[in-house]
């Protein structure tokens, strides 16, 4: 890559993505909406169960403009979610100010782990035992998304909701690998823990991407 295309890389006006579609979003609060998906390669977290693992190295996915990006997202749609690997690694300040200007609203999906760039009109924060999140990011959140994936995760879940505003909206949701033996712990700790709700990767019940 030369040098002029990685300054580019660094400043958010080339990004690497792993893929993009227009789908249904599966999980949290806006679940059952059409939307765009830019899935940008790169993660400084890596959990275990990550269900797109080849999404982590940016290395080995294509770099393209910001222009060439936003021009692949579907006019009929009204949201465009960025998530990862973890897009928060890249500056995402240009790719956002992009798409608004494009009438669409910006979702992150994010860590937490890095720095908060971007425009967004909504932010999921899913923090991570391995990397948690930056403090400016917890301050934004709009819905925080807990995956759990044993017992103990429920007292992280507890430790994190007390790091959000009071407006953020707080969503247990099982790791799709655990949802059997999981979901029935879940469901009992949200009925003697009102403020909680249920996140399902309804995608996968429905067999969508």
């Amino acid at each position: 890559m030369n040098q002029k295309k990685i300054l580019k890389l660094d400043h958010g006006l080339y990004l690497p993505v792993m893929e993009s579609f227009y789908t249904i979003q599966g999980e949290g609060y806006y679940k059952g909406s059409a939307a765009y998906f830019i899935r940008i390669a790169g993660c400084d977290v890596g959990c275990h169960w990550c269900d797109v693992k080849e999404s982590w190295d940016s290395n080995i996915h294509p770099i393209k403009s910001i222009e060439k990006i936003v021009q692949n997202v579907k006019n009929k749609c009204e949201i465009v979610v960025i998530t990862g690997g973890e897009p928060l690694i890249w500056d995402m300040n240009p790719l956002t100010e992009l798409l608004k200007n494009n009438n669409f609203k910006t979702h992150l999906e994010t860590s937490g782990s890095n720095k908060l760039t971007g425009n967004w009109d909504w932010i999921c924060l899913s923090p991570k035992k391995r990397k948690i999140p930056l403090s400016q990011v917890y301050k934004k959140a709009d819905e925080l998304k807990i995956i759990i994936y044993n017992k103990n995760d429920l007292k992280f879940a507890e430790k994190e909701a007390k790091k959000v505003s009071k407006n953020c909206i707080l969503f247990l949701q099982p790791e799709w690998s655990k949802r059997d033996e999981m979901m029935p712990v879940i469901v009992d700790y949200i009925m003697n823990n009102s403020k909680w709700k249920v996140s399902l990767q309804t995608h996968k019940y429905l067999n969508i991407s």
